[in-house]
């Protein structure tokens, strides 16, 4: 679970809240035909604009948010600096047993690749493809919550024009232009609330894990490419540890640099 996912949505709900309560608005705030305007017409846009499939899976996308996750870099430093000494010592086919058990994937299709004998140039270009078809699928869905949140003002601007409209087919009646204008505004401050409340920070995350996965893929690239051209296991260390913070650089650095 995702702590600052929760302090950021949570937060930013309660100082909206607390300001529209201290500046005596909080009861004209909620309005349900702005909701529907401006939730809902601009949710509605997402299926002009991408397949169904991705209008209907946004939710769970941005569910993702609420989910810490952990691409576990040192351990994949750790397992290809020990991978590296086992073929330094016994040659690269002892590690076909070693791969059998390996969970990632990515990891075992790529020391596959190396115990069949296979140029350094084709696994290269066969996990970067990989890699940028996945990057891509990930755009996509951080590109769909983007085009949300520019969408979502837009409808706020709508709706606004909708309740103007209603207000000046009333305009003998004085005492309802005040409580008719602040409805009308009231779509735009939902639309705002969206984009910037919600589905801009939510595609910063998606996209800040994006560059973490990213990042964990490139590092197996790199240690498979060094274990196939036989590099000393010190010296894929001293690359995959380039990848690292200086915090979890430092808690493994003295286990994978051995003399």
């Amino acid at each position: 679970m995702d702590i600052a996912t929760f302090i950021g949505i949570f937060g930013g709900m309660g100082c909206v809240i607390f300001g529209s309560y201290m500046s005596g608005s909080l009861n004209g705030l909620l309005d349900l035909p702005s909701v529907f305007v401006t939730i809902g017409g601009s949710y509605a846009c997402l299926f002009i604009t991408y397949p169904l499939s991705y209008a209907v899976g946004i939710f769970k996308v941005m569910g993702r948010v609420f989910k810490t996750w952990d691409f576990e870099e040192k351990a994949i430093v750790q397992r290809l600096v020990t991978f590296s000494e086992k073929a330094r010592r016994e040659g690269i086919l002892a590690l076909e047993e070693e791969i059998q058990d390996l969970d990632d994937e990515f990891m075992r299709n790529g020391l596959r690749l190396v115990v069949d004998g296979t140029d350094g140039e084709v696994i290269r270009s066969l996990m970067e493809n990989e890699l940028n078809q996945m990057e891509n699928r990930h755009n996509t869905w951080i590109s769909l919550v983007n085009t949300w949140a520019t969408l979502g003002p837009g409808f706020g601007m709508l709706g606004t024009v909708i309740g103007l409209i209603g207000m000046l087919n009333n305009l003998e009646d004085k005492t309802s232009l005040g409580p008719n204008m602040a409805v009308a505004l009231v779509t735009t401050l939902y639309g705002s609330i969206l984009q910037n409340w919600l589905f801009v920070p939510i595609a910063g995350k998606l996209g800040y894990h994006n560059s973490l996965e990213v990042k964990s893929k490139e590092m197996i690239i790199e240690g498979v490419l060094s274990i196939q051209t036989g590099d000393n296991p010190r010296i894929l260390a001293q690359k995959l540890l380039t990848y690292l913070s200086p915090k979890d650089k430092k808690v493994i650095e003295s286990d994978v640099l051995k003399d």
